[in-house]
């Protein structure tokens, strides 16, 4: 049962992988637009760029704040350390 989940996962990602096509970021008049913007020396295309910044930041920053949530919530916090009282000889 094992070996067919595997397969049935490996046939699915051959799937994804094959059916994967090339595609650009922005539509055509976009970067035109940008690209005009920049020879010209207008500043638009600084503000374009923090924009992008900011929508690629905002899912990493999600998932900071999911998982320090979750370490608050489910750590351990009365857990006895049994350790020896002898002094250690570190040489």
């Amino acid at each position: 049962m094992n070996k067919l989940k595997f397969l049935y996962l490996i046939f699915v990602f051959g799937l994804l992988v094959i059916s994967a096509a090339p595609v650009k970021a922005q539509c055509a008049m976009c970067s035109a637009n940008v690209e005009t913007n920049s020879k010209s020396g207008d500043n638009k295309t600084k503000g374009l760029n923090n924009g992008i910044m900011y929508l690629l930041a905002a899912p990493y920053l999600a998932v900071a704040a999911v998982g320090y949530i979750w370490y608050k919530k489910y750590r351990r916090k009365d857990v006895e350390l049994n350790m020896r009282s002898e002094k250690l000889n570190l040489n």
